[in-house]
Parts: C-alpha cells; structure tokens; sequence
C-alpha cells in the first residue's frame, strides 16, 4: 500500500543490482522477496501497525529491506546506527520504542519486545491516520538531541517522479535525514545502494572503483579529508558522475580544489533538514557555492538574512521540545544567507556567527582561507569571551608539518594579512592531533 510504487518499481527491473554489501550483489528479485518475507514476519509476530520501533542496524540487504517492511506495515520507526551506540538508551527512552530490531554483522535481525507503551501525541496522530511514521535524532553537538517525528508517507512523495537510476554509495547514515533520502532516491530509479563497513577516504575510494560507483553524496568535511590523503590517487575513480555535498557549509578553497581535480564531476550542493527533508537544489556552476533550493512541495523566503523554509514533507513536531514552526507554518532554519536572485549562498549557522567588537564573522570563510595554507591538514574556527571586543576568533589545527605553535602562528598571520582582515584572523591557536568531525563527517564546532 504505502510502498506500492518501489514493488513496481523492483519488479520491473529483476535482474537488476540493488545492494552490494561485503562486495556481493542482492538483486531487486531478491529485495522483493526479502521484503514480503519480513512483512510476514512483522505481522506473525504481532507486532501491531503503529509500534515504535527501533531499527538498530547500518545499510545493509536486511536493514533496507525491513525498513521497506516496517513502513509497508505502517510502524513508527526509529534507526539508530552504530555511530550513536552510546546514546541508544536514552534515545529509546526518549521514543518510547516498543520494540527493538537489531541486525548483527552477520546480517540476522532480533526482535526483542521492551514492554512500553508509546502513548506521545503525535503517535497517536499517526495511529489514527493509518500512516507509517519516522523518528529522527539531531546530532545535538551543542545540546540535547531533538527527536523529530514525520509521516512517512509525505517523504516518500516526491519519489514517486522517475529519474536517474544511479550507483550510488551510502555514504550519509541510516539514521541522518540524508541517507534516508539517498535510500528512497535509489531504489525508487531501479539505481544500486553500495555499502561500505567503513567510511575512510581510502575504503570510500575502492568502493568507487570496485563497483563502479556514480554517484558519491558527502559532506565537505570528508571531501576535504579525501582530497589531504590522496586516496584518490590509488584508485581509479573514472565511474564517478556526481558529488553531492550537503550537512555544513563548504570552504570556498575546498570546492575548487576538487573541482580543479576533477572537472569531469559534476558537483552539486544539497540543503536539507531533520525537521523538513531534502530540498531539490541546483548549484549555479560546479566550483560555485551558489545554490538554487527549493522543488515541489517546498517553499523558501529569507527574512533578516536568515532563510525559513515551509514543506509538505515538514514534520509533525519534536517528542522532546516545542514546535519551531511559526504559525503559519514556516521553519526558521538558523542559517544565514546571502541572497542573488533565485540563489542563495549559506554563509553558516546564526548560532556560530562570531561577533567581533560589532563585526560578523563566519567560521566557513576563515576555515577556507586556513585550509587553502601548505600543511594544513584539518582547521575548525571558533571562538571566546573577550572583555574588550566581546569575542575573538580562535582556531583549532590539525598540521602535517613538525612546526611549533609561534612558528604555524607567524607564517598563518603573514599568509592571512591580504586575505582577511584583521578581526578575522585567530587570535588564539591551538595546534592539536585528533580529528575535528563526529560520525557524521561534520565539523564539531565549541560556540561560546
């Protein structure tokens, strides 16, 4: 019923690869049976339509498959990768899941029974509408992890138009807005998911070149990764049409470096969110951070520079905090922007925005500069109390020289002067070792 449209859609292509893991193929005939299977078994075990419950598991065949499954049997779903292992308890509390569905390496699924009842309001809204429902966790790297609660049925909407069938690497997380939406977009085109077990530059670059991958989504975090280890210089990355990249703002030195690297790939910046999916986008060139966002079913507008969006996809709220929409319905996203006609260029996130003596810095511009510096492997900008301008700029950096602080300190402020002005060079520096970015390939940003 709900997923009418991908059965068509799998069986019109049988023969078809639809998932690579551990580098074996599955095709759709066998997608379709695992799917039918599970259903069964959804219903055998008298798990009722709208149960919440949580699906523990990365991109695997059984994963995708009982999500298809539970979605089909009109469940309230909650994925819940590896990557937030230490926060699965109090997510599961926060959800009120039912039930558990854990998928081991093996590739087998459990079902354990919690003994909750789930009884939030905005269940209940979907219980009586018959509709599948979606739980998604925010990072919450500045604060608690907000739980957004959505229809499923609105997501899987704009799917239902044909487009490109591609092979697409799932790079973005079974349980990010992102990967989710990477998943539908796939199967939904007949195109093939390819898994990976680990996503380093060089496990992401083989998978490229073993199966011939097309199409990358990202974040410009790991493409900076990329382009500082070389990985793609071990590998035959010829099969590779697009790079989308979305999650955080990308450096301006970045993008035109992979861009220079390799003008064949087309790159596309995406722009979404947790609370209302994936807008269609359109970047105004491939080295160009200027970005057209929108589509059916969403409706953009800036209002004192920082962008609201309002979407027929739009969640139905938070379990665990207010409703952000205003009351006629838009989100105010939290993200500045400058506006050139239809386009848009994020400049970051209003709560990043560093404030020096009156004067608006963004941490993406100062990062693009510091990173565009020889041996500079990794830069996160941020910033502290000052009594005098009220912030200063500071920056935390990851070099793959042997320079000591003064001497990384003295070449960053010759090689800034005529790039920056004054207010926006760091004023502290901290030179450390370990990585800058959480699971999800994005920067972790301290804000004062």
């Amino acid at each position: 019923m709900h997923i009418d449209f991908l059965l068509d859609a799998f069986r019109a292509d049988v023969v078809k690869d639809a998932v690579v893991w551990q580098d074996e193929p599955f095709s759709y005939a066998w997608l379709l049976v695992a799917v039918g299977r599970w259903t069964d078994f959804l219903r055998n075990r008298a798990l009722a339509p709208g149960t919440v419950v949580s699906l523990e598991a990365d991109f695997s065949p059984t994963s995708i498959a009982l999500l298809l499954a539970l979605v089909e049997h009109g469940a309230i779903i909650v994925p819940l990768t590896p990557s937030v292992e230490a926060k699965k308890p109090e997510f599961r509390d926060i959800a009120q899941v039912e039930a558990t569905i854990s998928i081991a390496g093996s590739d087998r699924a459990y079902l354990r029974k919690t003994g909750v009842a789930a009884s939030h309001e905005l269940f209940e809204r979907l219980r009586i509408a018959g509709r599948p429902g979606l739980v998604l966790f925010s990072s919450g790297s500045t604060g608690t992890s907000k739980a957004a609660v959505h229809d499923f049925v609105p997501l899987l909407e704009k799917f239902k138009v044909p487009r490109h069938a591609l092979r697409t690497l799932t790079f973005l997380l079974f349980d990010h807005i992102g990967g989710v939406n990477t998943l539908l977009y796939v199967l939904s085109n007949a195109g093939c998911v390819v898994t990976v077990p680990k996503r380093s530059p060089e496990v992401v670059c083989a998978a490229i070149e073993r199966h011939r991958v097309q199409l990358l989504p990202t974040s410009p975090t790991f493409i900076n990764l990329l382009l500082m280890s070389e990985a793609y210089k071990r590998h035959d990355l010829s099969s590779l049409e697009m790079v989308t990249y979305g999650t955080e703002v990308m450096p301006e030195t970045t993008l035109e470096r992979f861009h220079r690297l390799f003008p064949r790939v087309r790159l596309l910046q995406t722009y979404g969110l947790s609370e209302v999916g994936i807008l269609r986008s359109q970047s105004r060139a491939a080295d160009s951070l200027w970005v057209k966002v929108g589509g059916d079913g969403f409706e953009t507008r800036v209002v004192d520079g920082m962008l609201q969006i309002r979407a027929r996809s739009a969640m139905l709220g938070y379990l665990n905090a207010p409703s952000p929409f205003t009351s006629d319905g838009w989100l105010p996203t939290g993200d500045a922007v400058d506006v050139d006609g239809e386009y848009l260029r994020i400049r970051g996130r209003h709560s990043e925005i560093i404030n020096v003596g009156g004067e608006k810095v963004y941490p993406a511009e100062v990062e693009s500069v510091l990173q565009s510096m020889e041996g500079v492997k990794d830069v996160t900008v941020g910033s502290e109390p000052n009594p005098i301008t009220g912030q200063i700029v500071t920056a935390r950096v990851k070099l793959a020289t042997g320079e000591s602080l003064p001497e990384f300190r003295k070449r960053m402020r010759l090689f800034c002067r005529d790039k920056l002005p004054l207010f926006k060079i760091p004023q502290k520096v901290v030179l450390v070792d370990e990585a800058m970015h959480g699971e999800r390939f994005k920067k972790m940003r301290r804000v004062s």
